[in-house]
């Protein structure tokens, strides 16, 4: 007997809430930490926007660690881990408004605490999800979906970041479509039943470990590039910064989105690594294009070959994430899996603040084009830890 439409696993409906996440950071990571940095401290911008990264970031891997253990207890009896989608939103949506209207600096770092807090509550249990329910043969498509509705999720945050005039208008727009991602999810996993995989305690391997370490140097590399986007632009092009960096940022990322549609195939028919590694080197290639740019049409080109890049990596990313994770501890090797994603949000502004120090360049107008130099050597790095992975195929390749 075949199940019934409503009760069949939909990657669109599944990956809405991610929607909703991905705007939060696509707002904050580029745009909003960096501008309300310059707000309160315009003469030491990047340093505050260091302090504030690697705080952030810190919170969520405790938070996402220890809610993918209590997920996976509660999922042996029976949990779909929407007590913690549910969490995650609410508080998650309370605390962004607060962001955007906290009036002093130690408001701000309060609200950001809590902003990590709430949605990493979620994200751990709820990255799961494709694996809960999709089957193996689906999951590259579902993959590409995921990376899609991320790289979506992040041109609606930097538009909202960019664009509208009032913090009140950025924080509601924001925790809405938070808001209303989670009711989709939250809604079709309602009538979902998860395969029948039995949870087990966590295991950590060698590719576990190779595919926490590549990710890790790849993001790292992302992460450097994001976060000192802004101070580059600010200095390269005239005019509104934070209108310039959000076009730039929405290039990217619907750049991402047309990457990661194409990317999905591939992912099904050739090895992951290989495409993983494909996006990296076109991504480290970007980072070089972004160096020699001059004019704002050269930033464009450059944004747009990063975008592609990061497009196809994110999904390689995903479906070897899905390929390689143990089945049996899925919100635990979920929320030890996304440390590759948090530590580089405190390694990247760290490891240059480092390097700058070092050079005596923190406030120089070649701090950032330092930064994109420490970027592309990571990312080049991270595509060589590809190789220490097994071959991963789809099965129906």
């Amino acid at each position: 007997m075949q199940p019934d439409a409503t009760n069949r696993p939909n990657a669109a409906l599944l990956g809405a809430f991610w929607f909703g996440i991905q705007m939060v950071w696509g707002a904050l990571l580029g745009i909003s930490l960096q501008s309300r940095s310059f707000e309160f401290y315009p003469h030491d911008a990047i340093r505050a926007y260091n302090h504030l990264a690697i705080l952030g970031a810190s919170v969520a891997a405790v938070t996402q660690i220890i809610a993918g253990i209590i997920s996976d207890r509660r999922r042996i009896h029976g949990s779909r881990r929407l007590e913690f989608y549910t969490a995650g939103a609410l508080a998650g949506a309370a605390a962004v408004i607060w962001f955007y209207l906290a009036p002093d600096f130690w408001q701000l770092v309060v609200a950001l605490v809590v902003l990590q807090l709430g949605l990493n509550v979620a994200i751990g249990p709820y990255q799961a999800a494709i694996p809960d329910f999709v089957e193996d043969r689906q999951l590259a498509g579902a993959s590409a979906w995921m990376a899609a509705l991320q790289s979506l999720g992040n041109v609606a945050g930097a538009l909202a970041a960019s664009f509208m005039k009032s913090a009140v208008a950025i924080g509601g727009a924001i925790a809405a479509a938070l808001l209303a991602g989670f009711a989709m999810t939250a809604a079709h996993v309602r009538n979902l039943e998860p395969l029948a995989k039995p949870i087990t305690p966590l295991r950590v391997t060698r590719t576990f470990i190779d595919l926490f370490i590549s990710r890790a140097l790849m993001y790292i590399g992302f992460y450097t590039l994001l976060g000192y986007l802004y101070f580059y632009v600010a200095q390269l092009i005239r005019g509104d910064t934070k209108a310039n960096v959000g076009e730039l940022l929405v290039t990217f990322l619907v750049a991402a989105a047309i990457g990661a549609a194409f990317a999905g195939r591939a992912a099904s028919r050739f090895d992951r690594r290989a495409v993983a590694a494909a996006g990296g080197c076109i991504f480290v290639a970007a980072l070089a294009a972004f160096l020699l740019s001059k004019t704002g049409a050269e930033l464009f080109g450059a944004a747009a070959m990063a975008g592609i890049a990061w497009g196809v990596f994110l999904t390689a990313d995903w479906a070897l994430g899905c390929a390689f994770l143990p089945r049996g501890s899925l919100a635990t090797a979920m929320g030890i899996w996304n440390l590759a994603l948090l530590i580089p949000q405190i390694l990247a502004p760290s490891i240059v603040g480092t390097v700058l120090s070092l050079l005596r360049a923190l406030q120089s107008t070649e701090a950032p084009r330092i930064a994109f130099v420490i970027a592309a050597i990571e990312v080049a790095t991270g595509v060589m830890w590809l190789r220490r992975l097994p071959a991963s195929r789809s099965s129906d390749a």
